[in-house]
This record gives C-alpha cells, sequence and structure tokens, in this order.
C-alpha cells in the first residue's frame, strides 16, 4: 500500500508545480526547515533545565546562561509560529489556484467530449466525482508529502537522541502505532468505496436541491404542490447516505482512540523509565525532559509518518477519479487532413444527403433511424413530420455529428461530413432545439453566442432580433440589450416562453450559416404566430438549405418537400400535395389534424 499511495504523486506535483513554482517551493522549504525544529527545541530545553540547576547553590553557574538559552527557546518558538502561519498562508493561496485550475481543466475537458457522454450516468457519476474530490485533494496530497518529508526529519532526529539513552525505548515508540496505521488505511479504502457507492444517491439529492431552489422548476412545483414530495426524497436519502456513513464514522473513530489509548500507554511507561533512570542518578533532569520529549516525539511522528502514508492513500484514490475523467477522449474529431466547407456552385446553401444511414443511441436496443436515405437540394427547404421519438431530431443530431451514425454515410456539399473540420461543420449549421438553453445573460450576449465573433456587434444583434421578433420584445425592457434576462442574478427579468423562444430564434439568424434547422421551436406560440414565424423564416432563409420541424400542417405546407418520419424510417416524401393524393400516412395525420379545427 506504501507504493500504491504514491502513484498519482507525479502526476499530482506537475499539476500543482505548474499552477504556482513559487507557492510550491516556499511550502517544501518552509516544511523541511518544520522537521528540524522539535530536535531544537527539545534539547534547547534539556540544556535550560541543566542550567537552571547548575545555578542552583552550591554550583552556582553563571544565571545569563540560562538567559540566552531561554532567549534561544524563544526565538524557536516564534520561528516555529511564523513558518506555520506561513505555511498556512502559502497553502491555501495555492489551494484556491489549484482548486480553479481543476475546474478549468474539467470543463475544458467536458467541451471537447461527444454529447454521448453527457447521456451516460457513469459518466456523470465520475463528473461529480472530480468535481468534489478533486479540487482540494491536490494540494492536500502535496503538502502532505510535504509533512511526511518534515515528519521524517523529525523522527530521525529524535530517534537519534533517544539512542543515547536506550535502543528499545526507540523500538517501543516505533512499534505501537503500526496498528493504528493499518486500520486508518483499511477504513480510508472503505471510505472511497463508499463514495462511489453513494455517487448515484448524492447526485439524485443535488437534482432534488436544484427543482426545490431554481426558478425553472418553482411554477410548477407550487401548482402541483410537489414541494413536500421532493424534500421528503431528500430527507430520505440523506437520511440512507447518514447512517451508512455514521456506522463507518463511528467505527474508525472509535478503533482509532482504542490504539491512541495504547500508543498513550507505552509512552507513559516510558516516560517511568527515564524518570527511575533520572532518580537513580544515570540521566540528568533535563535529560529526563529532554528523553520524555523524545519518545513522545518519536512515536508521534511515526505515528504521523503512516498516517500521512494513510491519507496520502486516500488522497491518491480520490485523485485518480480526477485522471480517470480527464483520461476520456471523444470519439467524434476532426480528421487529421480536413476538406473546406464548399459547397454546391453558387448557391448559398448546401445539399445534404442520408445514405442507407442507421443509428441507435449508446445503452439502447431499438434503433432510432433504420436505413434512412433521401436528398436535399442546395437552397431547398424540407419540413419534417412524424410523431415523437419517431426520429426526426436524430436527423439533425446526426448532420451536426452530435454522433456518428452506426451504418451508412452523410453528405453536405456533396463529401461526407466526416471529411470537414467539426469547428467548421456546425458553423454551417444554424439549429434551434426544442429544448433550447435559456441563457442568464444580457439580452445582447443571449443572441450575440449565436455567432461569437459579433457579439459585440449591436446593428448584427438588432437585426437578427428583428427578424425573429424579439426586438418589440426587448425594446420594453428596462436596459433594452442591456437587461440582464433570468431572475438568478442582480436586476434580472424574467420572460415568457414565447419571448425567449424568440431571443433562442434570433440566436439562429446571428449565424452566417449555409443550413438553417428549426426543431420545434415554436411549440411555445398560437398557431398563428408559429405560422408568421415559419412565414418570415422561409424569407429570410432564400437560397439557403433550410430544414424546419413541426406538428402544425399548416406551418408544414410552406416546405418545398415533406419527408414523414415513421418508426426511424423515411415512409413518405414530397409535397403537400403529392402527399395528400398519395393519401397514405402523411395524408391521415393532416386530416386528423384538420377535423380538431372543423
Amino acid at each position: 500500500m506504501v507504493f500504491q499511495a504514491f502513484t498519482s504523486l507525479p502526476r499530482v506535483t506537475k499539476l500543482v508545480w505548474t499552477t504556482n513554482a513559487f507557492y510550491t517551493i516556499s511550502m517544501a522549504v518552509i516544511t523541511i526547515i518544520r522537521g528540524f525544529l522539535p530536535a531544537a527545541s527539545a534539547w534547547v530545553t534539556k540544556l535550560v533545565i541543566d542550567s537552571v540547576v547548575a545555578a542552583l547553590p552550591p554550583r552556582n553557574a553563571p544565571v545569563m546562561d540560562v538567559v540566552w538559552l531561554v532567549l534561544l527557546q524563544l526565538a524557536i518558538s516564534v520561528a516555529s509560529s511564523l513558518l506555520s502561519t506561513l505555511s498556512n498562508i502559502v497553502q491555501q493561496l495555492l489551494q484556491e489556484l489549484v482548486a480553479n485550475r481543476i475546474r478549468l481543466m474539467i470543463m475544458e475537458k467536458a467541451n471537447t467530449l461527444d454529447l454521448a457522454f453527457f447521456e451516460n450516468p457513469e459518466f456523470y457519476d465520475k463528473l461529480r466525482q472530480a468535481q468534489e474530490q478533486s479540487a482540494f485533494r491536490p494540494v492536500q496530497m502535496v503538502s502532505g508529502t510535504f509533512d511526511l518529508i518534515r515528519t521524517a526529519i523529525t523522527f530521525l532526529s529524535m530517534i537519534f537522541l533517544l539512542i543515547g539513552l536506550a535502543w528499545w525505548v526507540a523500538v517501543v515508540a516505533l512499534i505501537v502505532p503500526i496498528p493504528a496505521f493499518i486500520a486508518d488505511s483499511r477504513y480510508g479504502w472503505m471510505g472511497y468505496l463508499r463514495m462511489r457507492r453513494q455517487s448515484p444517491e448524492r447526485r439524485q439529492m443535488a437534482y432534488y436541491e436544484t427543482v426545490m431552489t431554481t426558478d425553472t422548476y418553482n411554477k410548477e412545483v407550487k401548482l402541483y404542490n410537489l414541494g413536500n414530495f421532493f424534500v421528503d426524497r431528500f430527507r430520505k436519502l440523506a437520511t440512507a447516505v447518514y447512517e451508512e456513513n455514521k456506522g463507518i464514522l463511528i467505527k474508525r473513530y472509535l478503533t482509532s482512540f482504542a490504539w491512541l489509548t495504547v500508543s498513550l500507554a507505552a509512552n507513559a511507561a516510558i516516560y517511568l523509565y527515564v524518570a527511575l533512570q533520572t532518580v537513580a542518578g544515570v540521566v540528568t533532569l533535563g535529560g529526563l525532559t529532554l528523553y520524555s520529549q523524545a519518545a513522545q516525539q518519536v512515536s508521534s511522528s511515526f505515528q504521523g509518518l503512516l498516517s500521512g502514508i494513510s491519507g496520502t492513500y486516500e488522497n491518491n484514490l480520490f485523485v485518480g477519479t480526477l485522471f480517470d475523467f480527464l483520461e476520456y477522449e471523444p470519439k467524434i474529431i476532426s480528421p487529421e487532413k480536413t476538406f473546406p466547407v464548399v459547397g454546391n456552385g453558387n448557391s448559398r446553401g448546401l445539399s445534404l444527403e442520408f445514405r442507407n444511414v442507421s443509428f441507435t443511441y449508446p445503452g439502447k436496443k431499438v434503433a432510432a433511424l433504420k436505413n434512412v436515405s433521401f436528398k436535399i437540394e442546395a437552397g431547398e427547404a424540407i419540413a419534417l413530420v412524424g410523431r415523437n421519438g419517431a426520429g426526426k431530431t436524430t436527423i439533425v443530431k446526426l448532420l451536426n455529428r452530435l454522433y456518428d451514425p452506426d451504418d451508412g454515410e452523410i453528405l453536405v456539399g456533396g463529401r461526407n461530413i466526416k471529411d470537414y473540420d467539426l469547428t467548421e461543420l456546425r458553423a454551417q449549421v444554424g439549429v434551434i432545439f426544442q429544448d433550447y438553453v435559456t441563457y442568464f445573460m444580457s439580452a445582447q450576449s443571449n443572441i450575440g453566442i449565436g455567432q461569437l465573433s459579433q457579439i459585440e456587434n449591436e446593428e448584427l444583434v438588432r437585426s437578427a432580433a428583428t427578424k425573429s421578433g424579439a426586438n418589440e420584445v426587448i425594446e420594453k425592457l428596462p436596459k433594452k440589450y442591456d437587461t440582464m434576462l433570468g431572475r438568478w442574478f442582480n436586476e434580472g427579468t424574467q420572460l415568457s416562453g414565447g419571448e425567449w423562444q424568440k431571443i433562442a430564434l434570433a440566436r439562429a439568424f446571428m449565424r452566417d450559416a449555409r443550413i438553417l434547422v428549426l426543431d420545434e421551436p415554436t411549440s411555445s406560440l398560437d398557431a398563428q404566430a408559429e405560422y408568421d414565424v415559419f412565414a418570415k423564416f422561409r424569407e429570410l432563409t432564400e437560397g439557403k438549405t433550410a430544414i424546419f420541424i413541426s406538428h402544425r400542417f399548416s406551418t408544414v405546407r410552406l416546405a418545398d418537400r415533406i419527408f414523414v418520419i415513421e418508426d426511424g424510417e423515411l415512409k413518405e416524401e414530397g409535397s403537400h400535395q403529392e402527399l395528400l393524393a398519395l393519401d397514405g400516412r402523411y395524408a391521415q395525420l393532416f386530416n386528423l389534424q384538420a377535423d380538431a379545427y372543423r
């Protein structure tokens, strides 16, 4: 276990060192110096006592010897206190820097990973463990290693002093802490396993807290009187976790107390032996103090060494989750040799083609798409219709390479999308999903992030907002485009669902994309408002390739062609009139909806 305790140390040390080398060196130097001070203090204490005895009659040694030695002892105590203070300052500052860096590393790594990772519960367990445990443990591990060096210095110097009394005293002081070390290591491993085991429950607890403390859920929680329901669920999980932790903690600390009592008894026996040696005249009164302190320090230092190794071992286990997380690698990446997204002739749009595409989501057994083939010409507007879960959104995700198909290939501009740089490919596709994001930032930033290079371009942002209808909403806000949206931050203004949708649509219009996709982003709008949005969308995307998904057939009729997706297969395609004449699935769905309005 000693070797296992330090397996992550090289990587952790490099992480801490590259975060701030000055603080790391300072912590090491301070720690080493502190290692010599206990032995120096014990030796000076011996000299003080012996000099006091010597100054008593009849020997009458100079009193100034006592004064100088007491001042020296004071200097050692002040130095020890100062170094301890500096150590705390350096460690806290370094802890802050490393914690921030690790949080950034986790965010940066998450930014590179495939969407599939974020739909995997095991991934979230690793992510949560990395976030919660790894932010503070690297500095603890490096600091603990330095403390081990300091303790080793103190231990060896005290052993050297004890040998002057009797070798077996040192041996006794060494042996006593070993059982406590074994027990502590065992409980450290159990604690790590407990953390891994409880991770799903702790994620559920965090989720219930979020539901109860954020505005996103508050209306429905109140409307359906769900507060007590979620509180009770949290309470049950928290109680179960607490009971499991309580059993292990009580055993761990009672075991520690038992072995500490044995250690105290051994130290008392050594102290008694030295006292008897002093009475017999073998050891001076100063020697009594020296050897008593040395025996205690040897025992506590050795116990500190063993506990330090145990703590390092435990930290090593937890830090391992960080490195496990950082070792995740995306499967969907840009090829080494990329091609520019040129497109088709002079058209502003891009052609799209699915060739025998099949895809099943990770962990699912039923295919989301089954051997789907179609072609969309550059500048054409296509509508996708079908029931929820039919595979419409999956087509959009594959088009953006959020996933890669299991079989078949997807072509954009006549070339397989795997030949393109991911960033450039996604820059050519503007998508607003049904579950669009409401960013709690200013209205300007909310729209501007649709094209980051133009986020400060007020004219372009206003133009995009005008196209989506968001400008009318924003002009009524207290600070117009500088108004903070959402209630999470100071002076924030909450919008209605329809108003948020207009902001999200404006974000899509910000992109100078050649393919625009609306995946049911207007579900909060009424039928007339949705029709107006899509009619304007067709006008604004003239010449570009457009795909829109909607359940309202009055909107779908605006498309050049309509694809009917059913159970992951392309069942029908054609114009509105052609599909009605076919009298198939589309006609059936259209008539069902039309009957509802008659």
